[in-house]
């Protein structure tokens, strides 16, 4: 299976690192002609969880170098998911006969690629894994995560367990029949923790540790439930059952609710936030995606949405720099739990 991995990211670089060290034919397609010359000068490290691989030789090249006579079995999109729709198209005449796109982003990327280029080219999938990158070339590896991969209609077809079967020798794949739901119960994850911690510049754990951040993690993450339960999302346990326990009036296991968000803690609680990691860097993030997402599909469904709205509006003001991400604005948005 010839892969062509687009965007050497964090997750990008994770994978292709692990990919190439495990023997499968990869190529990569960097940003831009100046990004493909450092990573061929640098290669790829990777540490952490799972181990340390280097892959020094590495075939690399900017995106739009990838024309005429390039064919790939598998086009893995690692890219921000704007990037991810922006370059489907260009990439698509990159597939062989057979070949298919797996975006790896969260929201609805998959969903909006599909309905644009045809279902019979793209699977659907997002991934687990918790990976910083140091600097370009190098990351650390955060948690023992995986890909999780399917068919947006659902089901298991051949093509999805073939790609499983081939990823699967660089990391952990699993597959789905209801990958539209477990997107779904990442996305409430993303909504109230990895944008969170980016709006505080804190980890999940540090933001837990006070009243406000407990307030505002619950407001944020049972309102997304309420829109997911309202489109009629079948949604699928990741890490834990994304409904927490007594849903909907926590208060009547609330000993139970608090042992299901340690849960979460211990699996999420110590990532940097790779939104915030953006935030960081000046570039443009997810939000969109994520919160933004979540608040588009509750004003048209009638679920109230008001602390999802407020945290993609903060968001925008720190791309923009009218705001910076300070732990003081969880006590802010706690004010607001009460609306």
């Amino acid at each position: 299976m010839q892969i062509l991995i687009v965007g050497v990211g964090a997750l990008g670089g994770t994978i292709a690192a692990r990919a190439i060290r495990s023997g499968l034919p990869v190529r990569l397609a960097a940003r831009n002609n100046d990004s493909a010359k450092a990573l061929r000068r640098s290669g790829l490290r990777v540490s952490g969880i799972g181990g340390e691989v280097r892959a020094d030789a590495i075939d690399v090249a900017a995106v739009e170098d990838y024309g005429k006579g390039d064919q790939f079995d598998l086009i893995l999109l690692a890219t921000k998911a704007q990037d991810a729709l922006e370059v489907a198209p260009h990439v698509l005449g990159l597939l062989a006969p057979e070949g298919v796109i797996l975006p790896i982003q969260n929201g609805g990327v998959a969903r909006a690629l599909a309905d644009r280029l045809g279902e019979d080219k793209i699977l659907g999938g997002f991934s687990n894994l918790g990976a910083t990158m140091v600097e370009p070339g190098v990351y650390e590896q955060k948690n023992a995560g995986h890909l999780l991969i399917g068919e947006l209609a659902g089901g298991v077809s051949e093509r999805v367990e073939r790609v499983a079967r081939a990823l699967g020798r660089a990391i952990e794949v699993k597959v789905s029949s209801n990958l539209t739901g477990a997107i779904w119960s990442k996305l409430l994850i993303n909504c109230s923790v990895t944008t969170l911690g980016a709006l505080c510049s804190q980890t999940m754990r540090q933001y837990m540790e006070t009243e406000a951040g407990k307030k505002v993690f619950r407001r944020t993450y049972e309102e997304a439930l309420s829109v997911a339960l309202a489109i009629g999302a079948r949604l699928e346990r990741l890490t834990v059952d994304p409904i927490p326990p007594g849903w909907p009036s926590n208060f009547a296991a609330e000993e139970h609710y608090e042992s299901w968000v340690e849960a979460v803690i211990a699996f999420y609680g110590d990532i940097k936030p790779s939104m915030l990691q953006d935030l960081e860097r000046g570039r443009r993030t997810e939000i969109d995606f994520i919160n933004g997402y979540v608040a588009t599909l509750g004003h048209a469904s009638g679920v109230p949405v008001h602390m999802n709205v407020t945290i993609t509006g903060l968001v925008h003001q720190i791309e923009r720099g009218d705001l910076q991400p300070t732990p003081g604005r969880m006590s802010d948005l706690a004010a607001q739990t009460a609306d």
